[in-house]
C-alpha cells in the first residue's frame, strides 16, 4: 500500500485498527518535515492516530493528499516547528542541517521543552551535534531511525530503533506507536540509535551483495534463479529480507526505487566513518562502498539500492549494465 490516499481512506488498515488512540491517550500537535517515499506514509499514520499534524515539504504538492485528510500545510519550517513536537524524515546530514539550524529552523522555533524526533539516517557525529544543540535550548531530542521500505511505512509497520533520555522517549512514545509496529529503545544517548541504524543498513547491503553473487553463480551454470530463490527462502534463509531483495534481483526490478542507490552509498560511507572513529576494521563495508560507486559510475543514480546485487552477473558476463536500467 504505497498510496497515501489509500491509507487515509481505508479504515481497515493496521494503522487505523490499532492506532486510533495512543497508549496514554495523548494527542499531540506535531509538525512533520520531509514527505518523501517514507515520510508521506509516516505522516499519514500520525493523522490516522488522531494527532494534529502540520506538514512541510520543499515540494508542496507532495502534501496535498495529507491536507485533503486534515493535515495543515506549513509555509515555512518555522511554522511547522511551533507545536509539541516535530518529526524530520530527510535524506542526509546536509538536508537535516538545512532544516534544523538557522533563524527559521527547528531549533530556533521549537518551544522550550518541545520534542524533535529525527527519523533520518544520519551520521553518528551529526546526531551528537543535534543532541548538544537541543540540550542548550532545553528541548528534547530523540533519534528514532526506522527499518522498512515505503510500503511498510504506509502500513504503519516500521521497526523503530530509538535513543534518548527517558523523559524524551516517554514524550515521543505516542508518535512512535503511530508509525511503527515496535520500538526498540537502545540507549539514553541518541547517537547510539543512529549507529544501530547504520549497522543494520550495512547488513542489508551485505545480504544484497551476497545474494547477487550466489545468484550469478548458479545462473551462469544454467540453474533457474527464481527456482533457486524459492529453495533458499523456503529453507535456511526464510526471512523477509532475502525474499524481498532476492525477488528484486531475480526480476531486475530496480525502478522505481524504494530506497535509492545514492542513499545506500551514503549509508555505507557513514558506516565506514563511524568504524574509523571507533577503530573497527570493516573490510566488507569497504567492498560495498566500491560496489555502490561502481553502480553510480554506470548511471545507477535512479535505481533501487538492490541493483548492486546484479553487478555480480554483469561481472560474470551474464548481464549487461544496460539491463539494470529497465
Amino acid at each position: 500500500m504505497n498510496d497515501v490516499h489509500e491509507l487515509l481512506e481505508n479504515p481497515q488498515t493496521d494503522a487505523a485498527r490499532n492506532r486510533g488512540s495512543s497508549s496514554n491517550g495523548k494527542f499531540m500537535n506535531v509538525g512533520f518535515i520531509g514527505l518523501g517515499h517514507m515520510g508521506a506514509g509516516m505522516a499519514a499514520n500520525l493523522l490516522k492516530a488522531g494527532h494534529r499534524v502540520t506538514v512541510f515539504n520543499r515540494t508542496p504538492a507532495k502534501a496535498e493528499p495529507l491536507i485533503a485528510h486534515g493535515a495543515r500545510l506549513a509555509t515555512s519550517i518555522a511554522e511547522a516547528s511551533r507545536g509539541d513536537a516535530v518529526v524530520t524524515m530527510l535524506a542526509n546530514d546536509e538536508a537535516v542541517e538545512d532544516v534544523v539550524f538557522g533563524r527559521d529552523g527547528v531549533i530556533a522555533n521549537l518551544p522550550s521543552g518541545g520534542l524533535h524526533v529525527s527519523s533520518s539516517t544520519i551520521s553518528v557525529a551529526f546526531s551528537e551535534r543535534l543532541t548538544e544543540a537541543h540540550t542548550r535550548k532545553s528541548q528534547k531530542f530523540v533519534a528514532a531511525p526506522v527499518f522498512g521500505r515505503p510500503d511498510v511505512a504506509a502500513a504503519g509497520r516500521l521497526f523503530i530503533v530509538a535513543g534518548g533520555d527517558a523523559a524524551a522517549i516517554e514524550t515521543a512514545a505516542p508518535l512512535l506507536e503511530a508509525i511503527g509496529q515496535k520500538t526498540f529503545v537502545i540507549s539514553d544517548t541518541p547517537k547510539a540509535a543512529n549507529l544501530v541504524k547504520l549497522s543494520g543498513n550495512f547488513l542489508g547491503a551485505s545480504v544484497i551483495e551476497a545474494l547477487g553473487e550466489a545468484m550469478a553463480l548458479v545462473g551462469k551454470a544454467g540453474i533457474d534463479e527464481r527456482q533457486y530463490l524459492e529453495f533458499l527462502t523456503s529453507t535456511l534463509f526464510d526471512a523477509p529480507i532475502y525474499k524481498t531483495y532476492g525477488s528484486l534481483i531475480a526480476d531486475g526490478r530496480f525502478t522505481p526505487p524504494g530506497f535509492a542507490a545514492p542513499l545506500g552509498q551514503k549509508d555505507i560511507r557513514l558506516v565506514l566513518a563511524a568504524a574509523e572513529d571507533l577503530r573497527v576494521p570493516m573490510p566488507v563495508a569497504s567492498l560495498l562502498r566500491d560496489r555502490f560507486l561502481n553502480l553510480l559510475a554506470h548511471g545507477g543514480d535512479r535505481l533501487d539500492w538492490s541493483a548492486i546485487g546484479r553487478l555480480a552477473a554483469a561481472d560474470a558476463g551474464t548481464a549487461a549494465f544496460s539491463t539494470l536500467q529497465r
